[in-house]
């Protein structure tokens, strides 16, 4: 199963078996029309160079300055005023402000929360779960602000909230709260709502999650489901999830899914990646390595 950045599967080789069981996987979220159904992507473009956010988290960042989410080829290249002449670049590409210290961040989220911005209700809950940021620990305004950030429907902020009730983080181990509250991440599409069952990840699938698209493909592999697991590993590789289409090219490799499904694969994978390539992120991920990689 993939984590943050997903993992290799070892399984069987056995012939496919497309027979579902709706038992198995949660009833009508394992109808084929929707499950197998292409997601929009799940990022808009960046608000500077009008370029799809990449999938891949370290591709972008958020900004608490103006509350956008830019990519990180816009955060790295330098800024320019109306007159063309080159500025300070420690500043928000978007707003100009300049980059803030942590009591400074700890202000600039306040005032986004009080504008309803849930992505700052969830990240000024991680500062006090950390007690980084200028926010003192405090782990049950933590959760406080991971329910707000989830009535909102930031998925993200129910998988911390089922992390901690699954690793007791300053509240009782509870294994079924977890659980319930990993699902509602799943459903809103949350890219880490991770350790659920697999049907879970189906609904996070349907929702546009490419890691979890990723993992049903390798529940569906290691099933020896290998058409079905083919259908989500292809969904993946469009959204541009670099794993799945290795998947695939072992799939083919070993003689499950033909040449043509590894072509098809690999084309639109590099649709994807002519969608979201651009110099400014080359530079970014070539000056900053693994911080700005993109792809």
């Amino acid at each position: 199963m993939s984590t943050s950045s997903g993992s290799n599967c070892n399984v069987g080789t056995s012939k496919s078996n497309d027979n579902s069981n709706s038992n198995d996987s949660g009833g009508d979220v394992n109808n084929n029309i929707e499950l197998f159904k292409q997601p929009p992507p799940q990022h808009g473009d960046c608000p500077i160079c009008i370029i799809r956010i990449p999938t891949l988290h370290t591709g972008s960042k958020y900004k608490p300055c103006c509350g956008k989410v830019i990519c990180s080829g816009c955060i790295y290249a330098p800024l320019y005023d109306n007159q063309g002449n080159k500025v300070d670049n420690q500043k928000c590409p978007f707003c100009r402000t300049p980059t803030p210290i942590d009591d400074e961040v700890n202000d600039m989220l306040k005032k986004r929360i009080e504008a309803g911005d849930s992505q700052a209700m969830y990240n000024q809950g991680c500062g006090h779960r950390d007690g980084i940021h200028g926010c003192p620990q405090d782990y049950g305004k933590g959760l406080e602000l991971w329910h707000r950030a989830g009535e909102l429907g930031y998925s993200a902020a129910h998988t911390a909230i089922g992390n901690a009730y699954y690793y007791g983080v300053g509240v009782e181990v509870d294994k079924e709260k977890a659980k319930h509250y990993y699902e509602l991440a799943a459903i809103g599409g949350c890219v880490i709502a991770r350790y659920n069952p697999k049907h879970y990840y189906e609904l996070a699938a349907i929702g546009g999650c490419v890691i979890a698209r990723y993992n049903l493909g390798c529940f569906e592999k290691k099933a020896g489901n290998l058409d079905r697991a083919l259908r989500h590993f292809m969904i993946a590789a469009r959204s541009g999830h670099g794993k799945s289409l290795k998947q695939i090219k072992r799939l083919c490799t070993n003689g499950h899914v033909t040449d043509e499904d590894y072509t098809e694969a690999l084309q639109s994978y590099q649709e994807y990646l002519g969608e979201i390539k651009s110099r400014q992120r080359d530079e970014a991920a070539a000056a900053r390595g693994e911080l700005y990689r993109y792809y």
